[in-house]
């Protein structure tokens, strides 16, 4: 089992039986002005497959088809991107997996999508099929549930990004957000040495919007939180945690930064924790711009409503994209919502989040 050191905080997950190490990572999480961003793109890691293509080959199932098949990518520049569709890390990749596809696209390149899940949820291909469309990911994309891809490419981590030319050779490797005009020169040689020319093609700026922005990187000072057992860390209700079985929480008086804490009775176990009576809540202190919640439904189907308050208060002009200014939302898909997005001044705050009924599932906190 290898292990990675990044230069900001690193949240890892024990995907496949123990077997393999995924880590997500936000990279100007680093408190230090200035090392906000992982090394650009280097050599593929220690014991990569010398025959990705190959790996593609023999892969499935493709939720979106290679078109003309997989063989199809031999003599393609093939740019591959692990990712997960509840990690905001994968997500604010997407802009420019989408503009790099449409522009090259007619100049050899191709870009495939692999998609090894974080949370069980992720396992379910018509879930991720509908993500995928919801987020315009129209280029192939295969499922990696058993992380078997993951492990013959080497990957380390979400977002990873592997950099193929047109001989089936790995070119360079990218893990973490960052560096993207490093990237995109990378694949234009690659194309220029495959025999096409891309210099018609222009260089615009690339920007994402809605939850898929850059990160607000100076004001960010709060990492990951999970809330499943296994990874949860400063919780800070009274009593701790009770593992796998439902019990009452209280918040307590006041939450230090980066604290977090459960109100009501949940039931936590590993990865998640469970509402079990209405009038629920979980409330964390923050510094970012961004808050965001990776939220599961009930198991009836129905959507469960919630309301966000941030220091008491409702959100206002800090709502974000799945809450109005009152701060009312609706769980009704397993997947990231985004509660709050700061336009102004940013500093340490604390949002509550409180459920009208039970059977929602809370997985992880992230911040942008």
């Amino acid at each position: 089992m290898r292990k990675f050191r990044s230069t900001g905080f690193i949240a890892a997950a024990i995907l496949v039986a123990g077997s393999t190490t995924a880590l997500c990572f936000a990279d100007a999480l680093s408190l230090v002005p200035g090392q906000f961003a992982n090394p650009a793109v280097a050599a593929a890691p220690p014991g990569a497959t010398a025959e990705p293509l190959d790996v593609l080959r023999l892969s499935s199932p493709w939720l979106t088809p290679v078109p003309g098949g997989v063989q199809s990518l031999r003599g393609k520049v093939v740019l591959v991107n692990f990712w997960t569709y509840s990690c905001i890390n994968s997500l604010r990749a997407l802009p420019y997996l989408r503009a790099w596809s449409e522009r090259y696209g007619d100049k050899g390149l191709v870009v495939v999508g692999v998609h090894a899940p974080e949370f069980g949820f992720e396992k379910d291909a018509a879930k991720v099929g509908q993500a995928s469309a919801q987020l315009d990911v129209r280029y192939p994309n295969l499922q990696d549930n058993r992380y078997a891809v993951w492990r013959q490419f080497g990957n380390e981590g979400w977002p990873g990004f592997f950099f193929i030319d047109a001989k089936g050779r790995v070119r360079g490797y990218r893990l973490g957000e960052g560096n993207y005009a490093e990237a995109e020169q990378l694949i234009r040689t690659l194309l220029a040495e495959a025999g096409h020319d891309p210099s018609d093609v222009p260089v615009t700026p690339i920007v994402g919007t809605g939850v898929e922005a850059e990160a607000a990187w100076g004001d960010l000072r709060s990492p990951e939180a999970y809330v499943g057992y296994e990874k949860a860390v400063k919780f800070a209700s009274p009593g701790g945690l009770v593992k796998n079985a439902e019990a009452s929480y209280a918040a307590p008086s006041d939450l230090s930064l980066n604290q977090w804490s459960l109100a009501g009775r949940w039931a936590v176990g590993r990865e998640f924790a469970t509402l079990g009576a209405a009038g629920g809540a979980i409330a964390f202190r923050f510094h970012a711009r961004d808050l965001h919640l990776v939220l599961g439904g009930a198991g009836d189907g129905r959507p469960v409503r919630f309301r966000v308050t941030i220091d008491g208060e409702a959100p206002g002009a800090n709502h974000g994209s799945d809450v109005d200014e009152a701060g009312w939302g609706a769980v009704s898909e397993d997947r990231l919502y985004q509660l709050i997005r700061q336009p102004g001044q940013v500093m340490d705050r604390t949002v509550r989040v409180e459920f009208g009924r039970p059977g929602v599932r809370a997985y992880v906190f992230t911040f942008g």
